[in-house]
């Protein structure tokens, strides 16, 4: 059997603490999980997950980094197969179908953003993690603009900031209808596209 270093056991500790805080808060949300009912379904004492993380805004803030990056990562996977703008559009329609309006996750986002306007510091964090957000989408919509010599009559920071407001309302919107089509992102980018052609 290979030991692992007190490094690596820690790093181990971690992500099945995330894992198992990501199942359970996706499930009951922010303020129906304790940080105890997460130490005991991981199999850890509380002072493990106080190791780990400082409390349970930590958790939860890792936790929704994690989700966030797992989707970044599929979005950049879907569209860069893309090698021309109808399919690039087409392969973030497809992304958005799946991705926007997922109820949990919608719902665990609205909750910790509410909880954050009585914390500063909180507000800080996520508006630093919002802009992470928008400069890996700004990357994306630069690159299209210069691969595919697009005119967007406003910075790609601006798109970005754009298309994740939109993102946003249009996954909360969907999370209560799921009638609601994720489609109407890519008709906006179209029409704004067709508005500057």
């Amino acid at each position: 059997m290979v030991r692992l270093s007190r490094a690596e056991s820690q790093a181990q500790t971690r992500r099945h603490l995330v894992r198992t805080a990501q199942h359970m808060l996706l499930a009951q949300g922010y303020a129906a999980t304790s940080l105890d009912a997460i130490a005991d379904e991981a199999g850890f004492s509380k002072g493990a997950v106080y190791s780990n993380f400082r409390n349970k805004d930590a958790l939860c803030r890792e936790v929704l980094r994690h989700i966030r990056a797992q989707h970044a990562a599929a979005l950049v996977d879907q569209v860069s197969t893309a090698t021309t703008l109808d399919g690039l559009l087409s392969a973030f329609a497809a992304w958005s179908e799946r991705t926007l309006g997922d109820l949990q996750w919608s719902a665990l986002e609205a909750e910790f953003a509410v909880r954050a306007k009585a914390d500063d510091e909180l507000r800080q964090q996520l508006s630093a993690d919002a802009a992470e957000i928008r400069d890996t989408i700004g990357q994306l919509v630069a690159a299209a603009t210069e691969a595919y010599d697009l005119d967007l009559g406003m910075s790609a920071e601006d798109v970005a900031t754009a298309l994740l407001s939109l993102g946003i309302g249009l996954g909360l919107q969907r999370a209560i209808d799921p009638e609601v089509s994720a489609g109407i992102l890519t008709d906006t980018i179209r029409a704004m596209l067709n508005q500057r052609l």
